[in-house]
């Protein structure tokens, strides 16, 4: 009788145990906490950059009119500041990048045309200069990204066919010249981080169909190299339209966007091992055409639309952390 109790106990130890090794296994990494909603109105398709711990966002659609306002966002102090409202046309789907403590924004769609003209903004004296025309002539939902001292602009729709050309922005002269040797596909609307100086380009969609390939850019070579791409058999997907990307920390994500409908899934990359990892959903509204901040240390998603519902919220990322609902 003994020896069966303790049989028995032993059995209802082990029970407990598995159970508690079970409920750990099913805890989600990624942790999502709600920032300083954004002060102005709710859009979509705004461009954004980030300038050591400021987050820099304007321009945009909200369902009634093409806008150029343009705000900063303080990362350390989670508020926001409005500033020096942005001098041309009013614009949706235009593309930006950061260099050297400045911002750079251009091209995009007005509600008629696709536009070529591109600016220069100095947070120090919050004014804009326009410089010369972007080098591939008009163009709407191209990506734009800053390394090296050089600013880069490819992609997107010029009214009549999506692109896949890239053009390169020196702003010591103020000039465009075209780079060449991207392989990968046609697409508008795609998306990009930067980890330790390298570019990952991937998503996006050409006539009708969402785009798998994804890519590294070395700027040092200038020579783009194919990665893993986004679909890998019955294992995972990622593929998806006007997402956002960011690094943290030496990891790629890429979040939200669309696929026949707004979605609130995200990816973190590895570099190192050219592999994907999805973590915790965003703990907020589905949505597309959002933007986000990084700061090489911290990630944001905020702003986009999901339907005809245009949003201002702004959440943090956390990727670390196991998921807390009620944080």
């Amino acid at each position: 009788m003994i020896n069966n109790r303790k049989i028995i106990f032993s059995i209802a130890i082990l029970s407990i145990f598995a159970i508690s090794c079970s409920d750990d296994d099913d805890i989600e990494r990624g942790n999502w906490k709600e920032r300083s909603v954004f002060d102005g109105v709710p859009r979509s398709n705004a461009i954004s950059f980030t300038i050591n711990n400021k987050g820099y966002m304007g321009t945009g659609y909200d369902d009634d009119d093409y806008l150029t306002d343009f705000w900063e966002y303080d990362i350390d102090g989670d508020f926001w500041s409005q500033k020096a409202s942005f001098p041309g046309t009013p614009r949706s789907s235009a593309s930006g990048f950061s260099l050297n403590n400045k911002g750079y924004l251009g091209v995009g769609y007005d509600g008629n045309d696709e536009l070529s003209d591109f600016w220069e903004y100095d947070p120090n004296l919050n004014l804009w200069t326009q410089k010369a025309d972007y080098g591939g002539g008009v163009r709407r939902g191209a990506v734009g990204f800053g390394v090296n001292n050089i600013g880069y602009i490819g992609t997107g729709y010029d009214g009549d066919n999506d692109k896949k050309d890239f053009w390169k922005y020196n702003p010591t002269n103020n000039q465009w010249e075209e780079l060449v040797g991207f392989g990968g596909n046609k697409r508008r609307d795609a998306t990009t981080f930067t980890i330790n100086e390298k570019v990952y380009l991937g998503t996006g969609v050409s006539n009708g169909l969402y785009k798998d390939d994804f890519w590294e850019f070395d700027p040092q070579t200038e020579v783009w190299t194919r990665k893993n791409d986004l679909t890998e058999d019955d294992d995972y997907t990622i593929t998806r339209s006007n997402a956002v990307g960011f690094s943290i920390n030496g990891l790629g994500y890429i979040a939200t966007g669309n696929v026949g409908g707004a979605l609130r899934t995200i990816w973190e990359y590895s570099p190192n091992i050219d592999e994907w990892d999805e973590i915790s959903d965003l703990e907020a509204t589905s949505r597309q055409d959002a933007v986000s901040f990084s700061n090489g240390t911290r990630g944001f998603v905020l702003l986009g639309r999901t339907g005809s519902l245009y949003l201002d919220d702004n959440y943090e990322l956390f990727p670390q952390e196991e998921l807390d609902e009620d944080d």
